[in-house]
């Protein structure tokens, strides 16, 4: 599975540090990482044809890529909120453009309070992405909206901010200026700004799929790798850690049988060593076990119901 001429290994290095793995990986487990995002990408574009195929058209869309994660309420809240900001720069970026060739006129006229700045707002206001599987869509008229209301998604998708707020201050707190500035440029790491025809190819469009992606499904991915890197970085550090607090217990023991004597030219005392390819296997394993209830379903059939790549 590992891949020593991995196409990403800065971008997973840079991903993988703002996980939480300070120590520089090798090349065997940044190909390992690559490969399992690249097998998870391509698991999405499958999935995304075949629902595509299901209504009769031959291009995927932006709400196939999200349907595919809809169990992750926190996940999908957080990537409708990037859409809609997205939106929101390009119709800023759009209206710039379309106003710098405006007369501005020779400043000394009155400027009535509520012209046309109150429109630009308006029409540059976040706009909430609706779903079609959602209950709203269901109807030809829309409920307004109370700006003093938020739904049980943007309450899930804050707590989950916190949480991943708190990871990052933990991370950071103990970080040198220069560090936390390393970390912070770290954080734009991505498989596909200003790469988006070496993503293509690498994620197999035109081999998986036909369907000639646009900049949102494009961003969309770029956003999904990101997390299946930290979700599998976070993971193996766990693996990782448990693996040295048990070394360090029967070292303990061992050294309380026997006393061990360090001589002059004994070598130092290992350091912080990075996250190995047997943490990233274990972890990936980890994240496709099946619930209980969905194992049970699988008795009796002798190995040989085999189940799909689990999209984590």
């Amino acid at each position: 599975m590992a891949d020593k001429t991995a196409k990403y290994r800065t971008e997973i290095q840079q991903m993988m540090y703002v996980s939480g793995e300070t120590a520089e990986a090798s090349a065997e487990t940044t190909g390992m990482i690559e490969e399992i995002v690249r097998q998870q990408v391509i698991e999405m574009l499958r999935q995304c044809t075949e629902q595509a195929s299901r209504r009769g058209s031959r291009s995927i869309s932006t709400d196939d890529l999200i349907f595919l994660i809809r169990h992750d309420v926190a996940k999908v809240s957080r990537l409708r909120t990037f859409l809609s900001w997205k939106d929101v720069r390009k119709n800023v970026k759009d209206s710039d453009d379309k106003g710098g060739d405006t007369d501005l006129g020779t400043g000394d006229e009155p400027v009535a309070a509520g012209g046309p700045v109150v429109d630009t707002a308006k029409k540059n206001k976040k706009a909430k992405v609706g779903l079609p599987w959602e209950v709203p869509s269901f109807y030809n008229a829309e409920v307004p909206e109370r700006e003093d209301e938020e739904d049980e998604d943007e309450e899930e998708m804050n707590f989950a901010t916190l949480q991943r707020l708190k990871k990052a201050d933990e991370r950071t707190k103990a970080m040198t200026k220069e560090e936390y500035v390393t970390w912070s440029e770290y954080r734009q790491a991505s498989f596909t700004f200003r790469k988006g025809k070496r993503f293509k190819e690498w994620a197999g469009f035109g081999v998986v799929t036909d369907s000639k992606p646009n900049d949102d499904i494009v961003d969309i991915l770029g956003f999904l790798t990101f997390e299946i890197v930290q979700t599998l970085t976070e993971e193996a550090l766990k693996i990782k850690e448990q693996e040295d607090l048990g070394k360090e217990k029967s070292g303990g023991e061992q050294q309380g049988k026997k006393r061990k004597f360090t001589g002059l030219f004994d070598p130092p005392s290992e350091g912080r060593t990075p996250v190995e390819t047997r943490h990233i296997q274990e972890a990936f394993r980890r994240l496709q076990q099946r619930p209980n209830k969905q194992r049970a379903l699988c008795n009796f059939t002798r190995g040989l119901n085999r189940t799909p790549l689990k999209l984590f």
